[in-house]
C-alpha cells in the first residue's frame, strides 16, 4: 500500500501539469522575443532591473489564478462576480479595451516572422489575417487538448536554443564596445515610455491570472483529476520561473549582439524579424537560420493560438454571468462566434495603424501595464476574502510581496500618466 502512494502522487502531479506551460507559451512572445531583446539592444544591461522587478512583483497576482481555482473549484471570473458586480465589470471593460490591440500585436509579430522565415511576398496585414484564420480554425472545436499537447515541445525547443545562443554570445564577448558606449538614460521621455511598454507584458499581462484559472478547471475536466493546491502552484511555478529565466536570456542576447554596435532595431516589421533571427545566427552560425526562424515563428504562433483561445473563453464566461445564464459559460456556439468576432475586430485595429510595427507593440503593452494595478488589487482582494478557505489564502510573505507589488505597479503607472500630462 505504501509503495502505491508515491505512484499515485506522481500520477496526480502529472495530471495537474499543463496550465502552467500554457501560461509560458502565452508569455514567451512579444514580451520576450521583441521587448526584452529591444531592451538589451538599446540599453545594454541598463534595464535588467526592470525585467527582474516586474517579474517579481507580478508573481503573486498571477499565482492567485491557479491558487483560487484549486482552492475553490471555480474560476477567478466567478470570484470577481461574487466579490462585487463592479469587480467583474472592471475586468470586462479592461478585457474589451485591450484584447483587440493585444491580438493585433501578436498577429503582426507572427506575420512578420512568417514573412522573414519563408521569404514569400504579401503584406503583413494579409499574413496576419491568414494566421488568425488558421488559429481560429484550429480552436473551432473548443478542444483544450489541442493547446495542451502542442505547447510543451515548442516552449522546450525555443528555450534550449535561446540559452545556447546566450552562452555562445557570452563566450564570444559583446559585439560592441560597452566601455565607450554612452549611457542611455531610461528616465528620459522616450525611456519612460519604453520601460512602461517593456513591463506591460513582462512576463504576461495580469489579466492572464483569470485565463489560468479557466485552464486549470478545463484541465481538471479533461483528466477527471482536481489538482491539489500544492500541485497547482507547482505547475504555475515551473512555467513562471522558466519564462523569467528566458526573459533575462533574451535581454542578454540583445545586449551582447547589438548594444553599442550602432545597429538599432528597425521599425519595419519584416526587417525587425530578420534582425531578431540574426541574433541567433551571429552566435550559433548561419546553419541555425532555418532552425531559429522556425522556432521563433512557432513560439509566436503558439502565443497567438493560446491568447486567441483565452479571450473567447473569458468573454463567454462573463457574458453568461451578466446574462444570468450559466449554460452560456460553456456554450460551444458562443465560443465559436467569439473566435470569429475577436480576430475580425483585431484586424480592423491593425488596418488602422498600418505598418507602424513598434507603435502597435508599444500601444498594446502600455495599455496592459496601465490596467495592471487595478487588476492586481482585485486579485489580492479575491484571494484574501472569505471565498478562499483560510488554509489556502496567501501567507505573510505573499501578502507583503503583494503590497509591495501594488506600490511598484501603481508608482510606475502614475509616473507614466504624469509624464503624458506634463510632457
Amino acid at each position: 500500500m505504501s509503495a502505491m502512494k508515491p505512484v499515485k502522487r506522481l500520477q496526480d502531479l502529472r495530471a495537474s501539469l499543463g496550465p502552467g506551460l500554457l501560461l509560458a507559451a502565452a508569455a514567451i512572445g512579444v514580451s520576450h522575443l521583441i521587448q526584452a531583446t529591444r531592451a538589451g539592444a538599446d540599453y545594454g544591461l541598463g534595464l535588467l532591473w526592470a525585467v527582474l522587478l516586474v517579474n517579481l512583483f507580478k508573481y503573486p497576482f498571477l499565482e492567485y489564478g491557479p491558487r483560487y481555482a484549486a482552492a475553490t473549484g471555480r474560476s477567478m471570473l466567478d470570484g470577481y462576480w461574487a466579490l462585487s458586480r463592479y469587480a467583474l465589470g472592471i475586468y470586462f471593460v479592461f478585457t474589451v479595451g485591450t484584447m483587440f490591440a493585444i491580438q493585433a500585436a501578436l498577429a503582426l509579430v507572427t506575420a512578420n516572422l512568417a514573412i522573414a522565415m519563408t521569404g514569400l511576398p504579401g503584406s503583413p496585414l494579409v499574413w496576419a489575417a491568414g494566421l488568425l484564420g488558421l488559429s481560429a480554425a484550429i480552436l473551432f472545436r473548443g478542444r483544450y487538448d489541442i493547446l495542451d499537447g502542442a505547447v510543451k515541445w515548442i516552449v522546450a525547443v525555443l528555450a534550449t536554443c535561446t540559452l545556447v545562443a546566450v552562452v555562445a554570445a557570452g563566450v564570444h564577448g559583446p559585439a560592441g564596445d560597452w566601455s565607450s558606449a554612452p549611457a542611455t538614460a531610461w528616465w528620459s521621455a522616450g525611456g519612460i515610455a519604453f520601460v512602461i511598454a517593456l513591463m506591460g507584458w513582462m512576463p504576461i499581462p495580469i489579466d492572464a491570472a483569470a485565463w489560468h484559472s479557466l485552464w486549470t478547471l478545463e484541465r481538471a475536466r479533461q483528466t477527471g483529476h482536481v489538482p491539489s493546491l500544492s500541485h497547482a502552484r507547482l505547475d504555475f511555478n515551473i512555467g513562471y520561473i522558466g519564462t523569467c529565466i528566458l526573459a533575462v536570456g533574451f535581454l542578454l542576447l540583445g545586449a551582447l549582439v547589438m548594444y553599442a554596435t550602432d545597429t538599432p532595431f528597425s521599425d519595419n516589421g519584416a526587417a525587425f524579424a530578420e534582425q531578431l533571427i540574426g541574433l541567433y545566427t551571429q552566435t550559433l552560425g548561419a546553419w541555425a537560420w532555418p532552425v531559429i526562424a522556425g522556432c521563433a515563428f512557432t513560439a509566436m504562433f503558439s502565443t497567438l493560438l493560446t491568447v486567441l483561445d483565452a479571450h473567447p473563453r473569458v468573454m463567454r464566461h462573463m457574458i453568461g454571468q451578466f446574462a444570468g445564464r450559466p449554460t452560456l459559460q460553456t456554450h460551444i456556439g458562443l465560443y465559436r462566434g467569439l473566435l470569429l468576432v475577436i480576430p475580425a475586430c483585431s484586424l480592423l485595429v491593425l488596418y488602422g495603424l498600418g505598418s507602424r510595427f513598434t507603435v502597435m507593440i508599444d500601444l498594446a503593452t502600455t495599455l496592459s501595464f496601465l490596467t495592471a494595478p487595478i487588476l492586481a488589487w482585485l486579485n489580492y482582494r479575491l484571494v484574501t476574502s472569505a471565498q478562499v478557505p483560510a488554509n489556502a489564502r496567501p501567507g505573510p510573505a505573499m501578502r507583503w510581496l503583494s503590497r509591495a507589488g501594488l506600490v511598484f505597479l501603481s508608482a510606475f503607472a502614475l509616473i507614466y500618466a504624469g509624464w503624458r500630462l506634463l510632457g
